[in-house]
This record gives C-alpha cells, structure tokens and sequence, in this order.
C-alpha cells in the first residue's frame, strides 16, 4: 500500500518536531509571546534538561509509544500544578492506532504517564 511511505515519512517528521518542540513550545507564565518569550521558553527547558528536573523527550517517547501507541503530533512541556505538586509536564498529543486524537500528560522527571485523555 502507498500510504505506509507517507506515514512514515509523517512519523519521522512528528518525532524531529517533537525533539524541537519543548524548546519551542514551553508555556510561558507570564503570558508574553513573541521572539523573547520564546527564547525564554527555550532556556527554561534546557536548564531543567541540565539540571535533571526532565527527562530527554526521547525517553519520554519511548515510554509513550510502550503505552499509547500512535503517531506523535504534538508535544509541549510546561509547569502544571497536579495534585498539589508543582511539575514539569510533557503534554503529547497523538493520532492511536485507532484513529482517535489522544493527550497523553507525562511526568518529565519520572517519565511517569499522569493521565490519557481524548481530545
């Protein structure tokens, strides 16, 4: 079938993507947008890389694809509140193996998965 090329060509795309966009995509608190918010963003996520706060998103990755297998989309990494605590959180949205479009919350420090959601 032709689609598998296309797929996994979509696929590579969305784990390089991926790679990128922690650094790209990190909520910003203050609300600010624009060139220096984002490069705001992108020292964040490289100092709580280095200071072992979070995982790399290749781990994370892995341990998504072991539990909710499916075509990564999206991925974002903010500071959230979650029962209490203060944490870093992967957000990846995906396409499951079922077609549905899927938000999976992970832990960033203990790649642990937090929550499956529809979304």
């Amino acid at each position: 079938m032709h689609t598998q090329p296309f797929l996994r060509r979509r696929f590579l795309a969305a784990v390089l993507m991926s790679a990128m966009a922690p650094a790209m995509s990190l909520a910003d608190p203050s609300g600010h947008e624009g060139m220096g918010a984002a490069r705001h963003d992108h020292d964040r996520a490289r100092h709580a890389l280095q200071q072992g706060e979070v995982r790399p998103i290749a781990e994370i990755l892995r341990r998504v694809a072991d539990e909710v297998p499916g075509e990564v989309i999206e991925v974002e990494l903010e500071r959230e509140n979650w029962l209490g605590k203060r944490l870093w959180v992967y957000e990846i949205k995906l396409i499951a193996q079922d077609g549905r479009l899927v938000e999976v919350l992970v832990d960033a420090a203990t790649a642990e998965i937090l929550a499956v959601e529809e979304d």
